[in-house]
């Protein structure tokens, strides 16, 4: 067995990576593709590999006989003078005399995948299998049918790709493993009547269509079920690539965290850390919305006054009181920007845009972390006597805890008699089951005309990709500040189609809301028990728990790693720097499940 490795392309699409080397001397966290392919070659038991080689072949020849020289692995070396003119069939069709020789396993030189693979392949009792994987929305090129005994029925091409039958598609890996009968006897001999009939600009897939559907050249599709792979054609598949096969834990955990979202991106990754809401929107919404997305894709949205009037329909608030901005970031970083030179308040730990967007003010921290993370009423009431603005998120973030229906009172009787601005964050306040009402209305805001309440609408409402959040307050000079400071369209359209239509769906909202509730119980009923944690209570989307001596760091690296599941480490987080916090979203009973199985694992605790 040997393995055939097409290397002579020029690797456009990853610019200036590639201009002084062929794609397969990229490296993927920290080790070229070209290394990664002849470990996983030798893992399979093979020890020759044949270089199809044309775009700066020779640095190619240099390394590998230099990396590899009296290491027990041979390289034979095939040159495709015309790596410009032509593509990967005719490079194949060089190594016609190779294939003849020797079952061969066919390599792409762009690929990234589990080492394993090869010696799967190796071993699978079939002659001519192709290496497949169920296909996904971010996969792009060749795919193929399969029988009921997983052999192609047929190669797909782009203009006969039906969306309808998606679940029937499987893409292909470009990884082969080819008999030295099947090459010789059918393979080339195609592969060369195809080249002189239609020319070598083509690719040797385009004569796999054929040959799949002769009866005694079946080729057998071995599915790779959950081993990572990816093809690496430009610099996002790069991006991804660095991240889902980086093996230093602590980088592939750090490399996901920088990305601060775009998680769909990466293969089986199950998000934790990022709050949504899995039960809403439902169904019938995303099909309304998806009838309408052309259009919507190509048209402007509105100015934001209409924005505004979306907003009082979907929360029953006056629209002269609100405004809509892209997320409930952009909101307070234009507070933060009206808000300079005063002394802000803020309870700490808590989300940090309350901080970081009031840089221009002189900052005073309220420990919560003293009263076990819980809201300190009386520390927020002292604060009104000495700032111009106090911040409290409502329920918190990341403890979920709420201030009670009393407190509130109080503190905003303080506030106004004192004259402090009081901003309350309400981001996750329709998850709360404590019967406390929102300040998000139009008696409280009149009542308080020094309340400002911000809602991010992404994280509650399940859409934050749409970027959409809402600011309350019948401070109309402060308003108009803040308004002066905003963008005219800084709304998208679909975003606003969005809350166009809300209110046809806002029974399935309180139903979903419901859903997360009972859902959150689970969480803190399944992971209460066990010994030496703490779990926190919590009236949000999401749990705290502190490990106490267990590392949080590293729990959240191993889940990373051998689950993909990317939880929120606390531990670099103001207030909790030398603990050991957790914090993990609440998402569908499915996915609930699995993170309590694998904590209790982790944990040792019996099922």
């Amino acid at each position: 067995m040997q393995g055939l490795m097409l290397a002579a392309g020029m690797g456009k699409r990853l610019g200036r990576l590639t201009n002084d080397n062929t794609k397969c001397m990229l490296e993927v966290a920290g080790e070229k593709l070209v290394d990664r392919a002849i470990e996983a070659l030798r893992y399979a038991g093979i020890r020759k590999l044949v270089v199809v080689v044309g775009y700066k072949g020779e640095n190619l020849i240099d390394y590998l006989t230099s990396r590899y020289k009296g290491q027990n692995f041979t390289f034979e070396f095939i040159f495709n003078r015309d790596y410009d003119k032509t593509n990967n069939i005719y490079s194949l069709y060089l190594a016609k005399k190779a294939l003849s020789e020797d079952d061969t396993v066919l390599l792409e030189s762009d690929l990234i995948y589990d080492k394993t693979l090869i010696k799967k392949l190796v071993d699978c009792p079939h002659k001519n299998v192709a290496a497949v994987a169920r296909y996904k929305d971010w996969m792009d090129g060749t795919v193929v049918t399969l029988d009921d005994e997983s052999y192609i029925t047929e190669f797909i091409e782009k203009n006969n790709f039906h969306g309808e039958l998606i679940d029937t598609y499987y893409k292909t890996v470009n990884v082969y493993k080819l008999s030295r009968d099947f090459s010789a006897n059918v393979y080339m001999p195609f592969l060369g009547a195809y080249i002189t009939s239609y020319g070598s600009d083509s690719y040797y897939e385009t004569t796999l269509k054929v040959i799949a559907h002769l009866s005694k050249t079946k080729i057998y599709a071995y599915e790779l079920g959950d081993l990572s792979w990816y093809e690496i054609d430009d610099m996002h598949d790069l991006d991804v690539s660095e991240v889902l096969f980086e093996k230093d834990k602590g980088k592939k955990y750090d490399l996901l965290a920088s990305k601060y979202g775009g998680y769909w991106r990466y293969e089986g990754i199950k998000d934790y850390c990022y709050l949504v809401n899995p039960y809403f929107p439902g169904e019938k919404m995303y099909e309304e919305m998806a009838r309408e997305l052309k259009t919507l894709i190509g048209s402007y949205p509105s100015g934001l006054d209409t924005q505004n009037m979306h907003a009082e329909r979907m929360f029953s608030v006056d629209k002269k009181y609100l405004l809509t901005g892209n997320g409930a970031a952009e909101l307070i970083n234009c507070l933060g920007r009206a808000s300079a030179g005063k002394t802000v308040a803020v309870s700490s730990p808590s989300f940090n845009e309350y901080i970081r967007c009031f840089s221009n003010s002189r900052i005073k921290l309220i420990d919560n972390s003293e009263t076990d993370y819980g809201h300190d009423a009386e520390s927020y009431l002292e604060a009104c006597g000495n700032s111009d603005m106090l911040c409290v998120c409502n329920p918190d973030n990341p403890s979920g805890a709420a201030i009670s229906e009393k407190d509130m009172s109080r503190l905003l009787t303080r506030a106004a008699e004192r004259g402090v601005t009081l901003v309350v964050d309400e981001s996750f306040s329709d998850f709360r089951d404590d019967g406390c009402p929102s300040l998000m209305n139009n008696e409280m805001l009149k009542k308080y005309p020094n309340l400002i309440v911000i809602k991010s609408i992404g994280k509650s409402f399940g859409v934050g990709g749409l970027r959409l959040g809402v600011l309350a307050s019948a401070n109309a000079e402060l308003l108009k500040s803040i308004r002066a400071d905003m963008q005219v369209w800084n709304i998208n359209s679909l975003a606003e189609y969005f809350m166009q239509i809300y209110t046809r769906y806002s029974k399935d909202y309180v139903s979903a809301c419901k859903k997360i509730a009972a859902e959150r119980a689970y969480i803190a009923a399944e992971l209460g028990g066990i010994k030496d944690i703490k779990v926190y209570p919590s009236q949000a989307n999401f749990i705290m728990i502190d490990l106490k001596e267990r590392s949080s760091r590293e729990l959240c690296e191993d889940a990373l790693s051998e689950r993909k599941f990317f939880l929120k480490d606390l531990s670099s987080k103001n207030g909790f720097k030398g603990k050991n916090f957790i914090r993990v979203a609440v998402l569908n009973h499915e996915d609930n499940v699995a993170l309590v199985k694998y904590l209790k694992e982790k944990l040792k605790i019996p099922q």
